[in-house]
């Protein structure tokens, strides 16, 4: 009796389908439930990183306590970790009623709420310990969020809707960020019982409402379908579990690409490279070029994510014509150059017709990039271990560059903005080659 090939979400070869069925994707059920699901992941980030961070400040805490706090986000980078359980474990009593992708789904998303609440409700000018706890609980109930619906968009739709999926997905996170970055400092700013100073209960009722706003996730999963996923055989004993669960996803993967594995790894460690380590030092850049806060907010935070969620998807749309890889090379080469423009940025001092214009085409290339990139991500995963694997590949594509970024500053410091932009493009040209020659892999799996 032979055994059958493992189940992927390889794309198969098919005829290219008309405008028509193309656009129409986005308006099937699983699409519009990503945009909500989406919304929901996007909007803890911001709340545990930089809007906490101007409240902290706000308050009176140091530059370098808020520096250590946003270690809370290591979380995200380190999922990995723990997305075998979310990927096998079921939880008991809910898994039987909901099923294994809703149920961790609901669970992550009942632990950000009263995370968030409980950050609502504390006040760091009266000591950090709750505000830390909270923040630390919002962040890995977010991460394993995140888990679960990485691995519910994957197996809600075959490949070639994985880009549309990704692209609604990007729209509904994009769309949480304006409302938890712009939108909470718009709250608290209306709550406010008398200009200047630190309002506690001003933000308690910002992160209240930020709370209330997970409940449009939290009826999406209940009124959702469990999708359909491999079942596999019921491991005899805890070793065998342990097998399947933590050693198996990793090696499936080798054993599909073989030596390949390296290079398409490879891909995944570097792609976003470019974005990554310039991103760090965008907002000193802005500071120092004269841009003041409003012109930024304005700018980066609303502009700049419609542009994005414009890129998304215009990137979906392109990956469904053209297909995912040449979308994804195409999206590496627009992500480099787009640097060089913030270099030639920096020679106009403080012009905001020229910010405006390299926000639009930084964003823009930035969303293409990221909805090819993600429904690349998605066809390297085996259905049977979606979760453990997709896990893997998001957190390795910001190991690397976040450890480079980090001395960012310091090359700043020592050649100026202009060079370090220039060379965040540089840093792009090995990109274009990995993934020319993953272009080979991916047309000829192991």
């Amino acid at each position: 009796m032979t055994s059958s090939a493992p189940e992927t979400t390889q794309p198969k070869p098919s005829a290219r389908p008309s405008w028509g069925t193309t656009l129409r994707v986005y308006l099937e059920p699983p699409t519009l439930r990503m945009l909500a699901l989406g919304f929901a992941a996007g909007l803890p980030l911001l709340l545990v990183l930089g809007t906490l961070s101007f409240r902290l400040r706000e308050a009176g805490i140091d530059r370098a306590t808020i520096g250590h706090l946003s270690w809370v986000g290591l979380a995200y980078a380190f999922k990995w970790a723990w997305a075998p359980l979310v990927d096998r474990l079921p939880l008991p009593g809910l898994t039987r009623w909901l099923g294994l992708r809703r149920s961790w789904l609901l669970l992550s998303q009942g632990a950000i709420m009263v995370g968030l609440v409980g950050m609502a409700w504390s006040d760091p000018q009266q000591g950090l310990q709750a505000v830390v706890w909270c923040a630390l609980l919002v962040a890995f109930a977010s991460a394993t969020q995140d888990i679960a619906l990485d691995a519910f968009r994957i197996e809600s739709a075959g490949a070639e809707r994985q880009a549309a999926l990704a692209a609604a997905y990007q729209t509904g996170y994009r769309m949480a960020m304006i409302w938890a970055g712009a939108g909470v400092l718009w709250l608290a700013a209306r709550a406010e019982v008398a200009a200047g100073g630190y309002q506690n209960a001003a933000w308690q009722l910002a992160y209240l409402v930020m709370a209330a706003s997970m409940l449009p996730g939290v009826l999406t999963v209940l009124w959702s379908s469990e999708p359909a996923r491999r079942e596999l055989p019921p491991a005899r004993n805890l070793a065998e579990w342990l097998q399947g669960a933590l050693v198996e996803p990793f090696a499936d993967f080798v054993r599909r690409y073989r030596w390949q594995a390296a290079l398409v790894l490879g891909l995944i460690a570097v792609y976003r490279i470019s974005d990554v380590v310039m991103g760090i030092m965008a907002n000193p850049f802005y500071v120092d070029m004269g841009y003041t806060k409003d012109e930024v907010a304005a700018v980066t935070k609303v502009y700049g994510v419609i542009m994005t969620l414009v890129g998304a998807f215009v990137g979906g749309v392109l990956a469904m014509r053209l297909g995912v890889m040449r979308v994804l090379l195409l999206g590496a080469a627009l992500s480099a150059a787009s640097n060089l423009l913030f270099a030639w940025l920096g020679t106009r001092g403080h012009d905001l017709t020229a910010l405006i214009f390299v926000i639009a085409a930084d964003n823009l290339s930035s969303g293409i990039a990221s909805a090819a990139f993600i429904a690349y991500l998605s066809s390297l995963t085996n259905i049977s271990y979606s979760a453990t694997q997709y896990a893997l590949f998001s957190s390795m594509m910001l190991l690397a560059p976040k450890f480079i970024a980090g001395f960012s500053g310091d090359y700043v410091n020592a050649y100026g903005y202009s060079h370090f932009f220039v060379s965040t493009a540089l840093l792009g040209l090995p990109v274009l080659l990995l993934v020319v020659l993953a272009m080979r892999v991916h047309a000829r799996p192991a």
